[in-house]
């Protein structure tokens, strides 16, 4: 039984011995994996030039996209300009027919019609482009809509805060106010 004893210790001081060697095995690996603080501060360095050069590159490109966005605005900006200007050209010609007319004609009718049907044209234009006049008949004052230039006295009840005269009209556009309608209201 002496000799087992001694047989099991000599096996446990084995293993042991065994576990101790893996152990410093594993742990100079690790040492050997493990970089010096000088190759660590190097990597450091490394990742952060990389991360550096990342940046700047992302910041020309956004710089270069604002540009080119910018520059697209404004090309945008100047042909919606000459789109309308373009659309509008008949219009004038219209206008220098009626000029030339009324030299030549004595008929104030015709050129009444003719300068009714150039007023409608005009009108057709606007409202293609989103243009259109304000309703300030007898609706009641609204500040958003239009300008007070005077209050007139009004006997009547129903008159009284409503619009009773327009002196000048007042256009929207898009549902935007382009222009306020100046307006006479009842008081």
């Amino acid at each position: 039984m002496a000799n087992e004893k001694d047989n099991t210790n000599e096996k446990q001081e084995m293993e042991a011995t065994e576990a101790q060697q893996a152990e410093a095995q594993a742990a100079e690996q690790q040492e050997a994996t493990e970089p010096t603080p000088e190759e660590r501060i190097a990597q450091l360095e490394e990742e952060l030039a990389k991360e550096k050069k990342e940046y700047l590159f992302l910041m020309a490109e956004f710089d270069n996209f604002r540009k080119r966005t910018l520059k697209e605005k404004m090309e945008i900006m100047k042909n919606g300009a000459e789109k309308a200007m373009s659309d509008i050209l008949p219009v004038i010609d219209d206008f220098e027919r009626a000029l030339q007319a009324m030299n030549e004609q004595a008929d104030v009718e015709s050129l009444r019609q003719g300068v009714e049907i150039i007023y409608n044209k005009f009108v057709k234009y606007l409202k293609g482009n989103g243009v259109e006049a304000i309703d300030s008949d007898k609706v009641d004052f609204d500040t958003e809509l239009h300008e007070a230039v005077a209050n007139f006295p009004t006997p009547d009840e129903e008159l009284k805060g409503k619009v009773i005269d327009t002196v000048q009209k007042g256009y929207k556009i898009n549902d935007k106010v382009l222009r306020h309608a100046k307006v006479v209201v009842g008081q």
